[in-house]
């Protein structure tokens, strides 16, 4: 039974709430188009989220696409073919796929980062980057970590900027490319990725980052560097620290 409620369970769970969805603001006399549109967006968004906690990504998929494709089989899709364009254009420009290849949106826990200055020290009004900063939750958390800082975010979604722009007025905030941003001018650079793209992060760390200043990776090790110190969000959630000039691991 316990496979079963890590899957399929979820699945149909979410396939299930996506089909009532529909059904309600159909008899709600909304037009299909747009009760259609809603439906898979419920989709999308709970593959999202399932994906941040951990789920494959051909799992997430199937979340994402349950529900048109059951529409679809079922006969039900009486729309033109170009309306079921118009979720897949909305997903890409609040996140273009240029952002998928470094992370999807993992919102970061306001509370998972209140027990890094225990080791990672930084001096009054240290510049801080959330590199990736999303809707902004990874600014929350470190305002929350170091009370007296200035915050920096960049996004590379400009729809996720604007709202990081309102929910952390207090926020410098850019739509940009962490990637082509120098990370030189900072005293931590704050990280929530994927592994895939740590190497990446590992190469630009060794490269920009000036003596004394920290990386730090919620859940994903750089497994190329040796950790300052490594404490938990939450359990089985490890927060790493790196500190420059990096140590490689093993030394």
């Amino acid at each position: 039974m316990s496979n079963l409620i890590r899957w399929p369970l979820p699945a149909l769970g979410v396939w299930g709430l996506a089909w009532f969805l529909y059904v309600f603001l159909m008899r709600g006399d909304m037009h299909p188009s747009v009760a259609m549109m809603i439906a898979t967006l419920t989709g999308v968004f709970a593959a999202a989220v399932s994906w941040a906690k951990g789920i494959s990504q051909a799992r997430a998929v199937a979340l994402a696409l349950g529900f048109p494709v059951s529409l679809w089989l079922l006969g039900s899709a009486h729309f033109p073919a170009w309306v079921w364009l118009l979720p897949l254009a909305l997903i890409i420009w609040i996140y273009p796929l240029h952002a998928w290849r470094d992370a999807p949106i993992f919102p970061t826990p306001l509370n998972a980062l209140k027990d890094i200055p225990r080791w990672a020290v930084l001096p009054a009004q240290a510049k801080i980057l959330d590199a990736g900063c999303g809707a902004g939750d990874g600014l929350k958390a470190l305002r929350l970590a170091y009370v007296n800082a200035q915050w920096i975010g960049i996004e590379f979604s400009r729809p996720l900027s604007w709202v990081a722009k309102l929910r952390c007025p207090w926020a410098e905030i850019r739509c940009g490319d962490i990637w082509e941003d120098d990370w030189g001018a900072y005293d931590m650079v704050y990280l929530f990725q994927r592994p895939e793209t740590m190497p990446r992060a590992v190469e630009k760390a060794r490269s920009e980052l000036k003596p004394g200043a920290w990386l730090v990776s919620l859940e994903f090790e750089a497994a190329e560097l040796k950790p300052k110190a490594v404490t938990e969000a939450s359990p089985d959630r490890p927060v790493w620290m790196y500190q420059a000039p990096l140590e490689t691991a093993g030394q």
